[in-house]
């Protein structure tokens, strides 16, 4: 008769005792100290409740539970133990520290560390592999926790830049949309919304244009002086921004005067084409830069099948040689577009009150009104990013792909 085996309920593959209970313990340690305040315990307390905790959990999980059924356990335990003793927020603390807890049990007494660890690995090697892994984890969470942060503020019901007490117990009357609504009803946030609506995607459109003949041309190895050539097309993305809108201001007032005087424009008119211009010039290095990337993997022998064919170079670059470095020229505009979107210090010096763009109110709210709207505002923008930058990933695996550098 033929005996069922269940990995996941197999014993562990080191002792707990001489090698996961000291790393449990300090594992538990650091959440316990950095978690463990919302129960109302200082930092001494926390560590120590956290290590003991981390260690009863570790031996217990790992040595009696299956590890779908232990994570659960702990999970849900913790998450109990952290309501009853800091309320709604303490349980969602809780339901953190337990998730953390149950997968560190099982990764380290299941051996799953060494996953992606060649077999003649050292010990030193291991444990670098992982503490690197942990180091880059640390770093991300750093960088993503004031947008983490942010975004909950935004629901804010009070005039607050804070938590209030009602938000960090969870009661939903503390929690409004109506900085939401001010955002989207407010003339004071909708005009310098439609501005940034208008400047961004002009801006974005003559980056497109001029990048892409600009790195296509480049490209060509006849081409003299192109590397100072390119050096000097990106030098918007290495000179200071500061350094690079005093320059612009002092540009771009000659020439909306010139406008103004010879063309019989209106200044709200210059001021547009004005901030348009030097966010296109912002934006035209991405551009480049993305899609010289893409014209690495280019065949050429596609142009000149193309032209004995007998085809103009026109109807060659939109049917044979746009079609594939398409993604990269995508990639470069959605670059180009945040970048005018999100830019503030270079329409402060070279745009005017009619120009003013969603940065600069954001700005001078922070500066003069201390306008919670302020939040939701960006709120909508890290959304409107997380959308743009995902369509950049997509592009760029197609990429991969079209050139074949990964499996389809």
């Amino acid at each position: 008769m033929a005996i069922a085996f269940n990995p996941t309920a197999a014993k562990p593959l080191r002792p707990f005792a001489s090698f996961s209970l000291p790393l449990m313990i300090a594992f538990g340690a650091i959440l316990g100290g950095a978690l463990l305040q919302t129960w109302d315990m200082g930092p001494g307390l926390g560590m120590i409740t956290g290590a003991v905790l981390a260690a009863l959990l570790g031996y217990a999980l790992s040595h009696h539970l299956p590890r779908k059924t232990g994570r659960l356990v702990s999970l849900g335990l913790v998450g109990v133990l952290g309501f009853i003793l800091g309320g709604p927020l303490g349980g969602l603390v809780g339901l953190i520290i337990g998730a953390l807890l149950g997968w560190a049990a099982y990764w380290l007494t299941t051996g799953d560390y060494r996953r992606g660890v060649p077999v003649y690995s050292t010990s030193g090697q291991t444990l670098w592999h992982n503490a690197f892994k942990f180091i880059c984890g640390f770093i991300f969470f750093f960088l993503i926790a004031p947008i983490l942060i942010v975004i909950p503020l935004s629901f804010n019901a009070e005039n607050f830049f804070t938590f209030t007490p009602g938000m960090l117990a969870l009661d939903p009357d503390a929690y409004s949309v109506k900085h939401y609504q001010d955002f989207f009803t407010n003339p004071n946030w909708l005009q310098p919304l439609k501005n940034s609506l208008i400047i961004a995607p002009i801006a974005t459109i003559i980056s497109v244009s001029l990048g892409t003949l600009a790195a296509i041309g480049l490209s060509q190895s006849h081409v003299p002086f192109r590397r100072g050539i390119m050096a000097i097309l990106i030098s918007p993305m290495i000179v200071p921004l500061i350094i690079s809108a005093t320059g612009m201001f002092f540009f771009y007032s000659q020439l909306g005067l010139w406008m103004e005087q010879y063309l019989g424009m209106s200044k709200d008119l210059t001021g547009y084409i004005k901030v348009i211009l030097a966010h296109a010039a912002l934006g035209i290095p991405f551009v480049i830069i993305t899609v010289t990337a893409t014209l690495v993997g280019f065949d050429r022998s596609l142009t000149r099948a193309a032209a004995n064919m007998g085809a103009g170079p026109a109807k060659t670059f939109f049917k044979v040689q746009m079609p594939l470095i398409l993604p990269g020229v995508i990639s470069g505009g959605l670059f180009a577009f945040i970048t005018s979107f999100d830019e503030v210090v270079v329409v402060l010096f070279v745009g005017a009150a009619a120009q003013k763009t969603l940065p600069w109110q954001m700005f001078t709210g922070l500066r003069e009104q201390i306008s919670p709207t302020i939040l939701a505002v960006a709120t909508v923008l890290v959304f409107v990013s997380i959308c743009l930058l995902t369509t950049v990933e997509l592009l760029r695996r197609r990429s991969e792909r079209l050139r074949g550098m990964s499996p389809g």
